[in-house]
């Protein structure tokens, strides 16, 4: 059971959101054209804006110079999370969109007339035109221009991608002919030391008296085995060389910086590996992260495993740095070994063969390591020299722009069809804001709820008195159910006297009570209609009939009631007009005088209505109605606050008056779906008449 009510008050409560809509449908409606109206207009405004895509493939710069290997077809790339991001940021740096603003003379395009725009303002126009991004699951970056002439967005993107390449190319030819000056200098000054070496040797050979040596006459056995040592020794020394020079790169970098440079100083392969799965972690997280964002469990539990690898990788390398240190001691050792045993060598042999030897081999075993150093720097030179001639390009253009025909902006469809959503969205709201301002009576549940009084008829819009009409309109069915209602209240009868009310001006009282006059005399009921509105009467209009003399002239005194009670054109229906109020005579409604006439009324007539004033600012309504058998409040569809009517309540129940109902008229039935069943009843009432009069 508990269940079933709950379902029924998620359905009203619906019903009642659905209401809502339904009773300002006119509004949700302006406001959606207006604004549908508006963005279809603005979006016919807007200029057509044309876009052009070049595709490029961009690779890391390789070093022209490697000093640790031989040549640059041994070089790694080691692969770097942030190049493609700083790329785009090159793509769109200033130095670049400037020499497109050169190149392709925008100031002059853009300006207006003879007016040239300036170039701060030209790149601007070019930055906001531009977008770079990466094409999903590859390193190749999208080029876009958006512009309102499909072969200028074309242009611009090919022109960008050209002068990007070739600022890129620039920048290594620079640093590959920077290095191999570098590398011009030190061969100069090695073959400097190389002619002092020489010089040295021939002095010493002069000044010692030498003929040969070396190669060049016959050697002992010492001779060779010393020249054996002085090439393990330069072996040894040069392996120490290398090794301290690798040492003294790998103290200069902090651990963000190896990392990066990992592969330019050593080639082990479990660096190799974890460097390429940190890519493809960087890859897919850039996938992942456009498609989930970076609170999705598997982005989290990718970034996890980036920093896994990334420490295990700087466990790595920092063990082949201790390793590194550890080869360093051993080369240092080994060169250290072989100077004793080279020094004994030589101590041997110069003691063989003399003091006057020393200074002569000393000075060709420095001349030969000069020799070795003179030409291998000749080596890389000219080998470098080479390379720099077809030098690699790490920018290549995959697709060319081609000029776009179809429009990208704006999208007809979609802002139409935005607006649509938009539109009734702000019209929806603002029916809900109205209804929420709204604090008037809409339905005949408010009634009940807000003042606690049974509801006896629901009275349709646009209604007018029956007797103009005529007793086969379609609105007297309501007034017959009004008659019926009001038989079944609590206290059993629709024969009485009862004081027809209303909380302010304007809410159909006077129609009210008439028509229910009127259809309670087309039942046969000898009716009496009084109209006790002594300010503002209206009933004398209604019937047509003279309001010289009636209620004022009875309290009077002046004119007796039988005399002032006129007959009607409407068989049994009597009517007892207000009469003209004197200034004089504001206090006429006597309460004892109203109750001794009501009390007479109701002996001769089987129903007496009576039209009164409005409840609030007025008390003849409480004088008239505390001597009625009841009273019937008359409340307008969406036209007064609730407050007032409460407090129009309030006034009469504390005169003890007793109210036997209200009456909720001039409904909007088309507007309000909660009321079309009657609506509906009655027509289909109308239908039928005909055919019971038959039967």
């Amino acid at each position: 059971m508990s269940n079933e009510t709950t379902q029924e008050s998620s359905a009203l409560h619906f019903l009642d959101y659905w209401r809502v809509i339904r009773s300002r449908k006119e509004i949700v409606l302006a406001v959606a054209v207006l604004v549908v109206l508006t963005g279809t207009v603005y979006t016919l405004m807007l200029p057509n804006i044309y876009s052009s895509s070049v595709r490029i493939a961009v690779s890391n710069d390789a070093p022209e110079i490697n000093p640790f290997a031989g040549g640059p077809q041994n070089y790694y790339s080691a692969y770097d999370p942030y190049f493609l991001k700083t790329q785009f940021e090159i793509l769109q740096s200033t130095p670049i969109l400037y020499e497109i603003v050169n190149r392709l003379n925008l100031q002059q395009k853009w300006g207006r007339g003879a007016d040239k725009l300036p170039r701060e303002v030209a790149y601007k126009i070019l930055k906001n035109s531009l977008s770079v991004f990466q094409q999903r699951d590859t390193s190749l970056i999208v080029i876009s221009v958006n512009r309102d002439n499909p072969d200028e967005a074309a242009e611009v993107a090919n022109e960008l991608a050209e002068v990007y390449r070739d600022s890129r190319l620039d920048i290594a030819v620079k640093n590959a002919r920077g290095a191999i000056d570098k590398i011009a200098e030190a061969l100069k000054d090695q073959a400097i030391r190389v002619d002092q070496a020489e010089e040295k040797i021939q002095n010493l050979r002069t000044e010692l008296d030498i003929a040969t040596m070396g190669g060049e006459g016959n050697i002992d056995v010492g001779d060779i085995r010393m020249q054996q040592l002085e090439g393990d020794r330069l072996m040894a020394q040069k392996e120490m060389v290398e090794k301290e020079g690798l040492l003294k790169i790998l103290d200069n970098l902090d651990d963000k910086d190896l990392m990066e440079q990992a592969s330019y100083i050593t080639f082990d392969q479990f660096v190799a590996n974890t460097m390429q799965q940190i890519q493809d972690i960087e890859v897919q997280l850039s996938s992942l992260n456009a498609d989930f964002g970076e609170n999705h469990p598997e982005v989290k539990r990718m970034k996890l495993q980036q920093i896994t690898l990334e420490e295990t990788l700087k466990k790595r390398l920092k063990a082949l740095r201790n390793g590194l240190m550890t080869e360093y001691m051993i080369a240092k050792n080994n060169f250290e070994i072989q100077e004793k045993v080279l020094a004994s060598v030589r101590s041997d042999t110069i003691e063989s063969q003399g003091e006057k030897f020393r200074p002569f081999r000393n000075a060709l075993a420095d001349l030969e390591t000069e020799r070795f150093i003179y030409n291998q720097l000749k080596a890389k030179h000219r080998q470098e020299i080479i390379t720099l001639q077809v030098p690699r390009n790490p920018v290549e253009i995959i697709d060319v722009a081609e000029p776009n025909r179809r429009p990208v902006s704006p999208n007809l469809f979609m802002n139409v069809l935005l607006s649509i959503f938009v539109g009734l969205g702000a019209g929806v709201g603002l029916a809900y804001f109205i209804e929420y301002l709204d604090t008037s009576i809409k339905t005949a549940d408010d009634v009940e709820r807000i003042l606690g009084l049974p509801v006896l008829g629901l009275i349709p819009q646009k209604v007018r008195p029956l007797i103009e009409e005529g007793p086969d309109s379609e609105h007297a069915e309501a007034y017959r159910v009004l008659r019926t209602n009001l038989a079944f209240t609590e206290g059993g009868s629709h024969r009485g006297a009862f004081a027809v009310l209303s909380g302010g001006a304007g809410e159909g009282k006077s129609t009210t009570v008439f028509n229910l006059a009127f259809v309670s005399a087309q039942q046969g009921e000898k009716v009496l209609l009084i109209d006790a509105d002594l300010r503002r009467p209206v009933q004398h209009s209604i019937l047509g009939v003279s309001n010289r003399f009636g209620l004022t002239n009875v309290l009077l005194r002046d004119v007796p009631v039988e005399e002032a009670i006129k007959a009607t054109s409407v068989p049994n229906l009597h009517f007892l007009p207000s009469g003209r109020l004197p200034r004089t005579s504001l206090g006429v409604l006597d309460p004892k005088r109203i109750g001794e006439l009501i009390a007479s009324l109701k002996t001769k007539y089987d129903v007496v209505l009576i039209d009164t004033p409005p409840l609030v600012g007025i008390s003849d309504s409480s004088i008239i109605a505390k001597e009625t058998d009841g009273a019937i409040i008359v409340v307008q569809y969406r036209k007064y606050p609730r407050e007032m009517l409460v407090k129009a309540k309030q006034v009469i129940e504390t005169l003890g008056v007793t109210v036997v109902g209200a009456v909720l008229n001039n409904i909007n039935v088309m507007r309000d779906d909660y009321y079309y069943y009657y609506s509906d009843y009655y027509q289909s009432t109308q239908g039928d008449a005909p055919e019971d009069d038959n039967i």
